[in-house]
């Protein structure tokens, strides 16, 4: 029987914040967007204050002050050391776990046949975690997908689950659906939202109820497949969840912007890096590297400019070396030389593009790089990094400007990546 598990952390980018400020239990936390311009998660105090999911922070500044909300700008370094180590010890309760973002896995329990001891043992991964990590958990079990992300969503506002939510049986499945707004289902986009709205569908009940003809016709075949796991019938299986198809790493810049090539060029290049890294994450290559600046649109008292260019590679790649080197050579081919007229660039990215499988690469007669040793080396490079903290090892362009860097007036420490945040405990 197919059996699935969706392990959910709670209002993760908050639970972390939480755990080195324990004296912020129980009371409203958000945290921001990239140069602090918006809220990305709150904690249920803060839901509760009425501070809506994207809201400008800048419109609940009052509140925040009235309400003592306590903010944070976003420290990803954190949060995905946490991450990590919520993976690995989930890793030691079910070893076929499946990562599926920064705060979510699911888990393969198809081979699990005693429901009581798969309850148990959820149970004990729940408490664990909350011990070990200080990180708080939410794990729905049902035959599908579809139907363990829901599960999880009871599991974590329902107090009486104790972290666990099991659909196993019709009666339970039912129940679910007709408490279960459409729009909250996994799979189930804005545009789909809207559309079933109009046809008056607003719990996953009535969804099942419409015919798979109707369904395939309004909802495409994404749209049927949900339908069908909202059914029971397992159609998402791991092989499903796949790579990004593409890459994008930008950032809008402080003040007016930038004006001298050596601040963007430097941006570039980290824009690049990062997406580099996110490649071998995934086990990918690229195919192209998009490179983009622009200036402020809505601003009529300076001069306006778009660089745009495509960079298309012999040979696909994840290199950090190789994919910074041609970035930055494209922006300062595309880079205006005129001494008459200085361009303040608001925003610039790079994009990773066609992406593919590492192992599915075909190589070039006339390739002239070593790809193996220069896999070897970005290993080396990752591992360290990954042991001393983001940039500990990184190619000279990128630098150490902060000229460029995003706002985080909010920001809290490394606790668990800088040996010198380490908090210290007094006897």
């Amino acid at each position: 029987m197919k059996l699935f598990g969706l392990a959910d952390c709670n209002n993760f980018y908050c639970s972390c914040e939480r755990v080195f400020r324990p004296n912020l239990m129980n009371k409203p936390v958000i945290v921001l967007s990239n140069n602090d311009g918006c809220v990305v998660a709150r904690s249920e105090e803060s839901k509760r204050l009425g501070i809506k999911m994207g809201i400008p922070f800048y419109q609940i500044r009052d509140t925040v002050e009235k309400d003592g909300v306590a903010v944070f700008s976003s420290n990803y370094n954190l949060y995905g050391d946490m991450s990590r180590r919520v993976m690995s010890l989930l890793s030691s309760f079910f070893p076929k776990i499946d990562v599926y973002s920064i705060d979510e896995a699911f888990i393969d329990l198809s081979e699990v046949e005693d429901m009581e001891y798969l309850l148990d043992i959820s149970h004990k991964a729940v408490r664990s975690i909350y011990k070990g990590i200080g990180i708080p958990i939410s794990l729905g079990i049902a035959p599908t997908k579809t139907l363990a992300k829901m599960a999880s969503v009871f599991a974590k506002k329902h107090k009486g689950y104790k972290g666990v939510c099991v659909i196993d049986t019709d009666e339970k499945r039912m129940k679910a659906l007709k408490m279960f707004p459409v729009g909250d289902v996994w799979g189930i986009g804005r545009k789909h939202s809207k559309k079933l709205e109009y046809n008056n569908i607003k719990t996953a009940w009535d969804l099942t109820q419409k015919s798979e003809r109707w369904v395939r016709q309004e909802m495409s075949i994404t749209g049927l497949r949900t339908w069908k796991e909202l059914q029971g019938e397992c159609c998402i299986e791991n092989e499903n969840v796949t790579y990004k198809k593409s890459i994008c790493t930008s950032r809008s810049f402080p003040a007016q912007g930038l004006n001298r090539i050596e601040d963007v060029e430097e941006a570039v290049a980290n824009f690049a890096a990062m997406c580099s890294k996110k490649l071998r994450e995934q086990n990918t290559v690229c195919q192209s590297i998009i490179v983009f600046a622009y200036t402020n649109r809505f601003r009529d008292d300076t001069p306006h400019n778009y660089i745009h260019d495509i960079i298309n590679l012999e040979v696909p790649t994840n290199d950090i070396k190789e994919i910074v080197s041609k970035a930055v050579k494209a922006l300062k081919r595309n880079w205006n030389t005129s001494k008459t007229c200085s361009y303040y660039y608001k925003k610039a990215g790079v994009i990773a593009c066609n992406i593919t499988a590492a192992t599915a690469v075909q190589g070039s007669l006339f390739d002239d790089i070593d790809r193996e040793k220069q896999s070897v080396l970005s290993k080396i490079v990752d591992d360290i990094n990954n042991r001393n903290g983001r940039d500990t090892v990184r190619v000279a362009i990128q630098g150490y400007n902060d000229s460029w860097q995003i706002k985080n007036e909010y920001i809290s420490k490394q606790y668990t990546t800088n040996i010198n945040d380490i908090l210290v405990v007094k006897a």
